[in-house]
This record gives C-alpha cells, structure tokens and sequence, in this order.
C-alpha cells in the first residue's frame, strides 16, 4: 500500500541543517544574530504587530480571524511558524501559550511541551537557552528538562554521546515519532554508534519478500508484483485483504486481526500487517508502489547478515516502508508494543506517528537506549542513510494516488 514515509527537504537533526533551512526562509531584515540572548516581549499580547509574524502569510491570516487569547491560538501560531522554519518566532508564541496555561495536567497541550518546544526553537534559531526556563522546564516534567539539555549538549558542545546518556529514555514521555526519536536517533549517528558491533551469522534474514494490497490492485501494482515474483532468490508472498485478516487471526489472534480490521486507512492497515507479519515469519517488507531497483540491489538484500537492516529518510526517519528482520526480533516486538499501545490509547493518532515510521524509530532508540545503559545488547543491525535507499528502491508511476484519499488526510 502507499508509503508513509514523510520525506522533507531538508536533514533538520542537527543545529546546521536549521541554519541552512532559516537562510532560504529569512529576509535580510529579520534574519537571527546567533548567541544573542533573548528580547522577546513573552506575553506582551497587546504589543504584537505584524512583524512579529516575520511577514509569514499563513500566520498573519490566522492572527487577523482569531487574535491570540487563548492557548490554543498562540499554539496554533507557534506550530505555524515552527514549520516554516521561523523559529525565533515560533519560541515566542510558544512561551505566550505557556503563560497562557492553566498548568493544569489535564489542559492540553501540556504546560511542558509548550515549554519544551519553546526552547528547542531558540536552539533551532542559534540563540542561547535561559537556564532559568530550563529550570522551569523541570520542575514541570524532568526528562523533557533533560532533552533540552541533550541537544544542547550535542549541538553546542558536540557531545553526541553524552546527549544520548542525558536523555536516557526521555522520549517515552512523547507519542512515537515525535521529533525527538529523530534527534535521539541523529545523536546516535553523530557519536558513531556501533548498531551491528555483535554482527554474526548465527540469525539472518530469511530470503522471504512480502507485499500488501488490500483488494482490487490498479494496473501498475499489478505490473508491479508480477515484476516481484519473477525474481530469483526471494520467495515473494503476496497478502491482501481478506488473507491477511485470516492469517492474523490464525497467527495472533482476535485483537490482531480486529486492529486491522479497524485501520482508518488502507495504509494503517498494511502497518499493522507489515509489523506482524516480519516478526512472526522473518523476512523482508515492501511496499506495493515502489520496487527493488536492480540486480546490484537485490544482491544486497541477499547478502546482509545482520539481524535488523534499516533504512532512513533525510531526517533521521526509519523507513517501514522497505526493511528486513529475522523472525522473533526483539525490534519488531517492540514495534508491535508500540503499535498495540496506540491503537488502543491514541486511535486518532497521526498514522505515520501511530503505525508507521514513528513505532520503528522508537523501537530503535529503546534498544540503543538499553545498550548504552547496560541493560541489554543491540541485535546485529545495520542503519542505512537516504543514499543508501535510493540506490536499492525504485519509485513508479501510481495514477491510483489521484484517485484516493491520501493517509495523511486522514
């Protein structure tokens, strides 16, 4: 089914790749003097003008049809700006909305993630961070303190590994895929991380590809799997709906099958399949509308030895849509622990944070997480960049795309 893999423009892991996204985002007028301290009115709401908006027109709109008293408003803004890579901005409403909270624990957003966001965008903007907010930060919520003092740590004091030991596992106080897996995980890459350290050929993938399509499959995915089954070396196993809802429940049971069934999405529900099916039989995953690029790629795929082979976007997002396990892999099953999580606590969950990429990348940072505290060793796993990806998969033409709701509408 259709992929959702978020893919940006840009690598926004590390404080350079925000610098470099500002530039092509920011006038001569209102462009950040980094290590300047802070002079942003933080409430100040009967003082706002328009040029605190950085001439952002989406903003701007929403300011003039809604004002700015209420949390939500100034959150709304704050998320606005935040995106358009006005960051300096963006912590401004963000701290507005912060006083504008009750502190409550059950008004959301909470009080700490308006905070936190708020100083991850003075990072972000290259200015220097209050330690008093800090501070502040927590007495609120102390690991989301301590994230802000990772990245401090590693883009300020480049110490990578260090940031890693400070944030601990500070990132299951977020949903999955929320922007600190993808920094935790940027960290790891930063300090070098040794993922396949443990490489051996006891446990290896099998040779087993598998595919999903629900029913009904346009011209161009059947082309596509009938290009599939013709290789040689892969045992090719294609699901689709009514198959993979039996096989679920002869597998896993009536939960499995009743959270596929209840997938708001097509490809929800090839999320939930793709995830039981790796760790239950072992193999390797691809989605329906791309392709294994050639024979140097497919020899890749035949070669590996390590238990997990991974795959990222360009900011740090593991690919669910093309990856390989052996069955019974410790990854998998927490990315089934993820995915059981949020469908029964976070149903309206965006689906990559809920289903898709965002479970693979936490999965990932629990296991690094309990190597680098001792708890548990790392399986043998390779993580490969966003080059590495587009020398092995090929993308086609899907006119069915036009055609169909997209999963992020969703």
């Amino acid at each position: 089914m259709e992929r959702n893999n978020p893919e940006p423009d840009h690598d926004l892991t590390d404080i350079g790749a925000w610098d470099e996204a500002r530039s092509e985002t920011t006038s001569q007028t209102d462009e950040v003097e980094p290590e300047t301290a802070p002079s942003d009115n933080l409430t100040g709401l009967d003082t706002l003008t328009e040029t605190d908006f950085a001439q952002d027109e989406q903003a701007l709109a929403f300011y003039r049809e809604n004002g700015c008293t209420t949390v939500m408003h100034a959150f709304t803004l704050a998320n606005i700006l935040h995106t358009h890579f006005r960051v300096k901005e963006a912590s401004r409403f963000y701290r507005i909305a912060y006083e504008l909270h009750s502190k409550s624990p059950g008004e959301y957003p909470l009080a700490q993630s308006l905070l936190q966001a708020r100083l991850l965008c003075l990072m972000k903007a290259g200015l220097p961070l209050p330690s008093s907010e800090v501070d502040e930060l927590g007495a609120l919520c102390l690991p989301h303190a301590n994230f802000i003092r990772s990245v401090h740590k590693a883009w300020r004091e480049n110490n990578p590994i260090g940031a890693m030991r400070l944030t601990a596992n500070a990132f299951e106080e977020f949903h999955t895929g929320e922007e600190i897996d993808s920094l935790f995980l940027g960290f790891a890459l930063s300090a070098d991380f040794p993922f396949s350290k443990r490489c051996s050929t006891q446990r290896v993938i099998p040779n087993k590809l598998f595919l999903y399509w629900d029913k009904n499959p346009p011209e161009e995915i059947v082309r596509n799997f009938e290009f599939h089954r013709k290789i040689t070396g892969l045992d090719v196993k294609i699901f689709d709906k009514a198959e993979a809802e039996q096989w679920l429940y002869d597998v896993y049971g009536i939960e499995a099958r009743s959270l596929f069934l209840g997938a708001r999405h097509p490809a929800e529900a090839a999320d939930i399949l793709r995830v039981h099916v790796i760790q239950a039989l072992g193999g390797w995953w691809l989605d329906a509308d791309i392709r294994i690029r050639d024979e140097q790629a497919l020899q890749f795929i035949l070669d590996r030895k390590e238990e997990n082979v991974l795959f990222l976007t360009h900011n740090n997002v593991v690919h669910n849509d093309f990856f390989g396990s052996v069955p019974q892999s410790s990854l998998l099953n927490e990315c089934l622990l993820n995915v059981y999580r949020n469908c029964y606590l976070h149903p309206g969950l965006f689906i990559a944070y809920k289903t898709g990429p965002g479970v693979f990348n936490r999965a990932l940072n629990r296991l690094m997480h309990r190597d680098l505290s001792g708890i548990a060793s790392l399986p043998p796993t390779s993580v490969h960049d966003h080059h590495v990806f587009s020398r092995l998969i090929e993308e086609f033409d899907t006119p069915y795309k036009s055609q169909t709701p997209h999963w992020q509408a969703v």
